[in-house]
C-alpha cells in the first residue's frame, strides 16, 4: 500500500510482462511505494486484454497505484515532448532482459532530466540493484518488469527490496 506522502526520489513504475497473473501484480503492490503500472496489451485481442485490465485496475486503485493502458507509438520523444505529455518512457517493453540497465535508456534518460521538466520513465535491468543506476540519471521514475514478475521471485519482496535501495541510494528531488 502506498504512504498518503510518496517519497522525494526516484519512484517505481511497474510493468505487466505477458502472462503474469492479476494476483502477482496484486502482491507487488503490497511491497511497498509504487506509482504506477503499465498494462501494455501483450498481444492479447481487444477482449482478453480488456478482461484482464477489468482484474487489474481495481486493485491497483485501491493501493493508490495509478495505471497506464500502453499503446503502440513510434513518435520520436522531443516531437512528444512538445505535445506537453505527462511522462515519456525511455525502453522497451520486455527488453529487460540483462541484469543492468540498457546504456542507451540510461544516457537518454540523464539527458531528458538535465534538460527537460516533463518527468520520464527509465526502464531498469532484469537484477533489482539496477534501480540504483537509473535513480542516478534523475529520472523521476525507474521500471521495473522481470526483476519483480520474473518466475521464482517473489514481487512483494522484490518491490520492497528495490524501494530499500532507492531509500538509500537515489538522490533526493528539491521540494
Amino acid at each position: 500500500m502506498n504512504d498518503a506522502t510518496p517519497p522525494n526520489r526516484c519512484r517505481i513504475v511497474l510493468i505487466a510482462p505477458p502472462g503474469v497473473p492479476a494476483e502477482r501484480i496484486g502482491a507487488a503492490f503490497e511491497g511497498g511505494d509504487v506509482a504506477s503500472l503499465i498494462l501494455p496489451e501483450n498481444g492479447m485481442d481487444e477482449a482478453s486484454f480488456q478482461a484482464f485490465a477489468e482484474q487489474i485496475v481495481p486493485a491497483a486503485q485501491a493501493a493508490g497505484v495509478a495505471v497506464v493502458i500502453a499503446g503502440d507509438t513510434r513518435d520520436d520523444a522531443l516531437e512528444l515532448g512538445e505535445l506537453r505529455p505527462d511522462y515519456i518512457f525511455f525502453g522497451r517493453f520486455g527488453y529487460d532482459n540483462k541484469p543492468e540497465p540498457h546504456p542507451r535508456n540510461l544516457s537518454l534518460g540523464k539527458w531528458w532530466a538535465d534538460v527537460i521538466q516533463i518527468p520520464c520513465i527509465v526502464m531498469a535491468g532484469s537484477d533489482l540493484a539496477s534501480v540504483e543506476a537509473v535513480a542516478t540519471t534523475g529520472a523521476e521514475f525507474v521500471a521495473l518488469s522481470s526483476a519483480v514478475f520474473a518466475d521464482g521471485v517473489d514481487p512483494k519482496m522484490a518491490v520492497a527490496s528495490a524501494n530499500a535501495l532507492l531509500d538509500e541510494t537515489a538522490p533526493r528531488f528539491e521540494a
